[in-house]
């Protein structure tokens, strides 16, 4: 059966209200729940970016049995990859072995508080398979030293290991990320329901391909207008080009690339209203593509509660599929 996930979206809702909301999740029946990982929302009406391992490891308190995972984080500049494996290893003991490491290449949205200049998308991808070579290492127990390109580690070790090691999930976006990435990871994230790209993943990977884990972008609400209004108030973003996004350094500057951008071409791309026949047609893009589990994002930091009261229409509804 396909997996169906909740997003705990860091920009929109402060730390205690996503731990109610993953506790919310769990009780309402989603199988998984991702986080964001971010120092800066898209816009500034989005208003927050609590950080999201501190959420994570308050939630993994708070819950019993949801799957976690960070959808995704970068461990090439604002995070060492050292410290990420860390992180992720003391997740996977405080959860219990529920946690996936999500991880991507990065934007400059997030990244250039510890980084002068942004690099090519080359670059940045250089530098995420020598962190997966330094994370895996640390994975694999004993002491690590690495000294690359990019990283420079000495006798680094994990010291608190986890009995479950903890699986991988790599963003990807093409045949050259999925060839790059797939030797290094068990799972691939993805954000477009495209079946090219689980192909691809899955030619680079081999037999055991793992789980595919997409993303979709729902505005639940009763009142169709209200969920248009608040999708393209808060997630006009989401329709620009994301080779430009991944450049951009701030808020304005994501403004401004979205200061085209229509309620009605919103509403387009994000399924607005209370429609759950439209919600399993979004949903079934992604399944027939090849993907395995899905997270669904509910626009709306205190748009929460009525999402998960929908749940008890849309989640039977899906896993009808």
């Amino acid at each position: 059966m396909n997996a169906i996930g909740y997003t705990l979206m860091t920009e929109q809702a402060g730390p205690r209200d996503l731990i109610s909301h993953a506790v919310a999740a769990e009780a309402a029946g989603f199988d998984f729940a991702v986080s964001s990982d971010h120092y800066f929302p898209w816009l500034d009406e989005m208003g927050h970016a609590p950080n999201a391992w501190v959420v994570l490891g308050a939630v993994a308190q708070a819950t019993e049995g949801i799957d976690l995972m960070t959808y995704v984080t970068a461990p090439t500049f604002r995070y060492h990859p050292a410290v990420v494996a860390q992180q992720a290893a003391t997740l996977q003991l405080v959860s219990q072995n529920r946690f996936t490491l999500g991880i991507g290449s990065g934007e400059n949205l997030n990244e250039h508080i510890a980084v002068a200049g942004w690099p090519s998308a080359n670059v940045r991808q250089d530098r995420l398979v020598e962190a997966l070579t330094i994370i895996n290492g640390l994975f694999d127990g004993g002491y690590v030293d690495h000294h690359g390109r990019h990283f420079h580690v000495d006798s680094a070790k994990l010291w608190d290991l986890p009995e479950v090691r903890v699986p991988i999930g790599v963003a990807v976006s093409g045949r050259q990320s999925c060839e790059l990435f797939a030797p290094l990871a068990q799972h691939m994230v993805g954000i477009q329901p495209e079946a090219e790209l689980v192909d691809q993943w899955a030619a680079a990977k081999g037999a055991e391909s793992g789980r595919k884990v997409g993303q979709m972008v729902i505005s639940w609400d009763r009142d169709a207008d209200a969920a248009r209004e608040r999708a393209h108030r808060l997630f006009r973003w989401s329709l620009t080009d994301w080779k430009v996004n991944a450049k951009l350094p701030g808020t304005a500057g994501f403004d401004s690339a979205s200061g085209s951008v229509s309620p009605g071409q919103v509403a387009e791309k994000i399924v607005c209203g209370a429609d759950v026949d439209a919600v399993v047609a979004g949903a079934k893009d992604f399944f027939d593509a090849g993907y395995t589990d899905l997270a669904l994002v509910q626009v709306g930091g205190d748009q929460q509660d009525t999402f998960f009261d929908a749940s008890r229409e849309i989640l039977p509804a899906l896993r009808g599929l």
